[in-house]
């Protein structure tokens, strides 16, 4: 006899030789037992999962002799006749190439025969979706009401393609790709008939590149035996199909969860200079993050997973490195990846951002995990807060406690100990004091004037490291005016006359650049408040004292306060204080669309000025 590849030598005769489908099986054998079998089956899934199989199995149950039955003998003429393909009564037709409607109506002329030695006539129709829309409506009527002897068996890779006419008049059965555990377990037990030896890690390589499709594990199988002879090891299958070793995935994939940026990249370059399918290095490492969260989330059930021994120990071994959103992220990023990299120019250079992305994300806070922390804090107790860490090569420094509304508040936002006064050292001499402030907070002294003075230094300093962090909330902030600075938390209020900047400026993310920046200035976990409230009389009458006296200096031992920026005159950003002067001339379309901030704004959003109204 000729050479008969793997794949045809050991192809299940028997529904208990069917691999992986017992969903399917079991629901065939019994509709037979009790006699309750339709006129048409539509069997879908995946190439190589035993579409076809099955329904010559099933043609065998119900033509062999003494049939309808699921012990039939496998001697018996009418099965061998179906399982070699020469019987009359069951006929197999390739969709592919007999697509047309002349072919459905040669068929709709032969199904009114009898059968010629069996009990039915089956026809099977492999790749039925690949009938036109003309032959399938030929078919319609054959199909939802054909002769008793006739039965119907289609066979497909894309159920969607067919029509929704043709699917009701069938029972569907949806077959699964195969596990990898019994495709190791079904390939050792053709490899044990053939006298090859070959090792459970290939064997998982093997399982790992047919993807589910038995067919394709055992094509794969057959040429490894051609290609390495009676002995079969790990390395032969990476070689031969560009696979990388599970100990690599597991090694990259350690050197990402623990934020090795370089080892990752030389990892990722060693295989590349292999010649490994950096697709299939991608999809790996995708389905290892996948193993990882869902051995995480079950407590370790390996029923869950589809592992080796040696893979659920490395799971067991890096699930506490990383938690279960940190793995989320992961595959949100890898799976992207994925997606784009068949379209890639240079696919090694998209995988080696992935990775450094991959690093960055792990122990990222999400936007969801932000935003409920800043809501705690907004609807929180004022002594509770988000922590928002510095960098570390600039570490906060540690102030002395602040003065403000009349109680002495740390950076921290603690209260002075009990024992402990409230009022702090005596201030040293005029002549030893600083004539410029320092960076971070500076010691406040026992004196509303000086707690005065402070906190408005404060306030300026805060108004200009917003401003850089975010031109437009720092424009909002010039017409307001810090109200107090009391328990960690940091109230800022607006003019009557401005109240409606504060929906405006009152967001997640404006508080979250106030609260860095004041965490930079010293001062972290703090609350940010916006409320409606008139200027303290300082600073209401700023403006008309400095007018009336312009050449009148402050005291020498006072602290010049940082000069505040002036902000542009927009529509966004009214003039602060009170009424406009009655000499300022009415802001034209032209004053507002050459401003610096308005031009910025067209360029980004890409708009027009309509109208400015003053």
């Amino acid at each position: 006899m000729s050479y008969q590849v793997i794949a045809r030598k050991y192809r299940p005769q028997r529904f208990s030789d069917v691999v992986g489908q017992d969903h399917v099986t079991r629901t065939l054998i019994h509709a037979i037992e009790q006699n309750r079998i339709a006129h048409a089956y539509l069997f879908c899934g995946p190439r190589g999962t035993g579409k076809t199989t099955i329904a010559r199995i099933f043609a065998k149950c119900l033509n062999c002799t003494g049939g309808p039955k699921t012990d039939f003998d496998d001697n018996d003429i009418r099965c061998r006749e179906i399982a070699e393909g020469r019987s009359l009564d069951v006929m197999e037709i390739d969709a592919a190439s007999n697509r047309g409607i002349e072919e459905i109506r040669g068929l709709r002329e032969t199904v009114k025969y009898a059968p010629a030695s069996s009990k039915f006539r089956v026809y099977i129709i492999d790749e039925v979706h690949m009938l036109t829309k003309e032959a399938f409506n030929a078919l319609l009527k054959t199909l939802e009401e054909p002769p008793e002897h006739v039965k119907f068996m289609f066979a497909t890779t894309e159920p969607e393609k067919v029509l929704p006419t043709i699917l009701s008049r069938c029972q569907r059965f949806d077959l699964r790709r195969i596990p990898a555990a019994l495709i190791v377990k079904h390939l050792a037990e053709i490899a044990a008939k053939e006298n090859v030896t070959i090792s459970e890690p290939a064997l998982f390589a093997i399982a790992r590149g047919a993807e589910g499709g038995m067919r394709d594990a055992e094509s794969t199988l057959d040429q490894l035996i051609s290609f390495c002879g009676n002995r079969i090891e790990e390395a032969d299958v990476l070689s031969m199909f560009g696979l990388t070793a599970a100990g690599r995935i597991h090694a990259l994939a350690g050197t990402l969860l623990e934020g090795d940026a370089e080892g990752a990249l030389r990892e990722l370059n060693a295989l590349a200079s292999q010649g490994k399918d950096l697709g299939r290095l991608l999809s790996d490492l995708l389905n290892h993050f996948r193993n990882l969260l869902i051995f995480q989330l079950s407590k370790g059930d390996l029923s869950l997973l589809e592992v080796s021994e040696s893979e659920a120990g490395v799971l067991a071994q890096q699930a506490p490195k990383v938690a279960a959103s940190g793995l989320t992220r992961i595959l949100e990023v890898l799976g992207g990846t994925e997606l784009r990299l068949r379209d890639a120019a240079s696919k090694k250079t998209l995988l080696e951002v992935a990775l450094l992305k991959v690093i960055e994300v792990r122990n990222a806070l999400s936007l969801d995990e932000v935003l409920k922390q800043l809501q705690s804090l907004r609807g929180g107790s004022a002594g509770e807060g988000v922590s928002i860490p510095l960098p570390a090569s600039a570490p906060a420094p540690s102030p002395a406690p602040f003065r403000a509304s009349g109680a002495s508040v740390t950076p921290s936002g603690q209260p002075p100990s009990a024992g402990r006064s409230a009022a702090v050292a005596p201030s040293p001499a005029p002549e030893a004091e600083p004539k410029v402030m320092q960076a971070g907070p500076a010691v406040l002294r026992d004196s509303s004037t000086r707690a005065a003075e402070e906190m408005d230094d404060l306030w300026h300093r805060l108004l200009e490291a917003v401003a850089k962090a975010s031109p437009f909330t720092g424009s909002y902030l010039r017409g307001a005016h810090l109200v107090s600075f009391d328990n960690k938390v940091f109230t800022i209020g607006f003019p009557p006359e401005q109240e409606n900047h504060l929906g405006l400026v009152d967001n997640s993310r404006n508080q979250a650049i106030i609260q860095t920046k004041l965490a930079e200035l010293g001062f972290s976990g703090v609350q940010i408040k916006f409320v409606k409230s008139a200027p303290p009389p300082s600073l209401a009458s700023a403006g008309a004292e400095a007018a009336a006296t312009p050449s009148e200096a402050a005291p020498p031992t006072a602290p010049k306060p940082a000069p505040a920026r002036k902000a542009p005159r927009t529509a966004a950003t009214p003039v602060s204080g009170a009424k406009s002067a009655p000499s300022a001339a009415p802001m034209t379309k032209e004053d507002f669309k050459n401003d610096p901030l308005i031009q910025k704004a067209l360029e980004i959003f890409k708009g027009q000025i309509v109208d400015v109204r003053t």
